[in-house]
């Protein structure tokens, strides 16, 4: 993953309002209920992992570039804090770029919101309806777990995101939704250790839990340690 200056735009995010282009399928497709169930679950874990954090957790580099946690954190709850009305003014704003926006306003807000704001943002919305303009309900899940990822992954916390869960998203993992996310895979196969799931061909292979490979599926590097294989260094930090 790229670094992206303190002032520049962190390309390698999920803005608040993006999505896949090719939407993950759900199991045993048109099961809402569970996508509902888990993006509720995604949240209240999130609020629990953020309530626990030190205040140098808190201000230390995500895997988002250019994005301390805290700065993750706002982002994940932009869509619950800002009414429809208010996002289409902050676009404006900057001048119709949306990566510009989503920077401009995660930056504010983590700097005017406490850690106890943060956290209870994802809490107290664990049932919003939000959901990106594209990808529906999926999606939304998607956003929540990849940017939890970048949170947790990057502090070195004990994996948590349920096989069923990273499994779900992996499923909609294409050519399309590799190059959206800048996620190169050439030559690669990932392989799940901890799940029945393989995407990609050549003569390296890169194993690790789902949700490591949900991470590099989204076009982010790891940290040491993670992955194995003769192609984990090209998804590894420092790598």
């Amino acid at each position: 993953m790229e670094t992206v200056p303190q002032n520049a735009v962190p390309q390698d995010t999920v803005p608040q309002d993006t999505a896949p282009p090719t939407a993950p399928p759900i199991p045993d497709a048109g099961q809402t209920r569970w996508v509902r169930e888990q993006i509720a679950a995604e949240r209240l874990e999130l609020a629990e992992v953020l309530a626990g954090l030190t205040p140098e957790q808190w201000n230390a580099p995500s895997l988002c570039g250019g994005w301390r946690v805290r700065e993750v954190a706002a982002h994940l709850s932009t869509g619950f804090r800002h009414s429809t009305a208010r996002t289409l003014l902050e676009l404006a704003r900057s001048g119709g770029n949306i990566h510009r926006m989503s920077d401009r306003i995660a930056r504010r807000d983590a700097a005017v919101m406490t850690e106890r704001e943060l956290a209870a943002a994802m809490a107290d919305h664990a049932d919003d309806p939000w959901r990106p303009p594209v990808g529906g309900r999926i999606a939304a899940l998607a956003h929540d777990a990849v940017h939890g990822l970048d949170i947790t992954l990057a502090l070195g916390l004990p994996a948590r995101l349920p096989v069923a869960r990273a499994t779900a998203l992996l499923a909609g993992v294409s050519p399309r939704t590799l190059r959206f996310f800048g996620a190169r895979l050439g030559g690669v196969r990932l392989v799940a250790t901890d799940a029945d799931w393989s995407y990609g061909h050549g003569p390296l292979t890169v194993t690790g839990r789902a949700e490591y490979l949900l991470a590099v599926a989204y076009g982010r590097r790891v940290p040491e340690g993670l992955l194995a294989g003769p192609g984990a260094g090209r998804f590894t930090r420092g790598g």
